[in-house]
């Protein structure tokens, strides 16, 4: 009761209550807040504090910045969706906030929009090299299968392409990256397609920040050649993987274009389906699948596995095998 209490006395003041109603449209930095409410980043900061303490937000640092938002589950969230269903549309100072947070979304799609520009030559020069990525999404989706009520982890995600993909059927969606510029995209990209269950981060591959076993989904999309140890990725995204949960690789097949080494900075050109298989196996997944997808020239592969459930990895019981007998 106690917890209730102070959550229910943390969201009791009025500008607390802004802060929860903008932060639960999207991902913010202090500095947006005080552009949007008006307010000292000093006031500012305190209010978002006492909010963090009694779970209603959660805040987490990129690079030198530091994001707050509304949780999507747990005991905060659950308090704090009834109570923004409370606030009146109408409201004056509501609607202003508002107003300036659609004037923050703008300008962090400019500035996205500017630095896809700046690379989309990269980008559809490789595309021009394999099947039409529109097939690729699909086969994808048919890998991945349903997933609702699922939580997803995009590695690597870029743009953001797969999370939107993916995210509309999930209940949760993650994506990671290490690059704040592509982080700028992707969350563009999810605050366009109004994919409010699905977030982004800064993170390493190798060192993702989530426990073992949260997600029911993890995707690996054209990441892995740019990896130096592409085995111990696939290792930290089982990792991840809740039991049966399922793991996705989307890669080249093995080639000979030295240039995306060169110019793009590919570290490995394609992979076999035995490496695969083998870094599968060497962190306990059970290979599935493999879907040969040819382009001219590049090849696009997807690998799938998944993670033993609990039951398959437990050793049987002697008394249940001998009634099985």
């Amino acid at each position: 009761m106690e917890q209730v209490l102070a959550r229910l006395r943390a969201a009791a003041e009025a500008t607390r209550l802004r802060l929860l109603a903008i932060c639960a449209e999207c991902e913010l930095t202090v500095s947006e807040i005080t552009q949007i409410i008006g307010q000292s980043q000093p006031r500012v900061s305190r209010h978002l504090k006492l909010l963090c303490e009694a779970g209603l937000l959660v805040r987490f640092r990129e690079g030198t910045w530091v994001f707050y938002r509304t949780p999507h589950s747990g005991p905060g969230a659950d308090l704090v969706q009834p109570v923004l269903a409370l606030l009146p549309a109408d409201d004056e100072i509501l609607s202003l906030d508002r107003a300036r947070l659609d004037q923050v979304k703008a300008q962090r799609e400019k500035i996205a929009t500017e630095y896809f520009r700046a690379n989309a030559k990269d980008w559809d020069q490789i595309r021009s090299l394999h099947i039409d990525e529109a097939v690729v999404e699909q086969a994808l989706l048919d890998a991945v299968g349903d997933l609702s009520g699922g939580r997803i982890l995009d590695i690597g995600t870029g743009t953001g392409r797969i999370l939107e993909l993916l995210g509309r059927n999930a209940e949760e969606g993650v994506g990671v990256d290490m690059s704040r510029e592509m982080l700028a995209v992707a969350r563009a990209r999810l605050q366009r397609a109004d994919l409010s269950n699905c977030l982004v981060r800064q993170a390493d591959m190798y060192q993702l920040p989530y426990p073992g076993g949260m997600f029911d989904v993890v995707t690996l999309h054209q990441v892995l050649h740019f990896a130096e140890k592409p085995d111990a990725a696939i290792a930290e995204a089982a990792r991840v993987l809740a039991p049966g949960g399922r793991l996705v690789v989307v890669d080249f097949a093995p080639h000979d274009r030295e240039e995306l080494r060169e110019e793009h900075a590919h570290r490995r050109l394609g992979f076999e389906d035995s490496s695969i298989s083998t870094w599968f196996r060497a962190c306990e997944l059970v290979f599935d699948n493999v879907i040969n997808l040819p382009g001219k020239p590049l090849t696009v592969r997807i690998w799938t596995a998944h993670a033993a459930t609990q039951a398959a990895t437990q050793t049987p019981d002697k008394n249940t095998d001998r009634a099985a007998e």
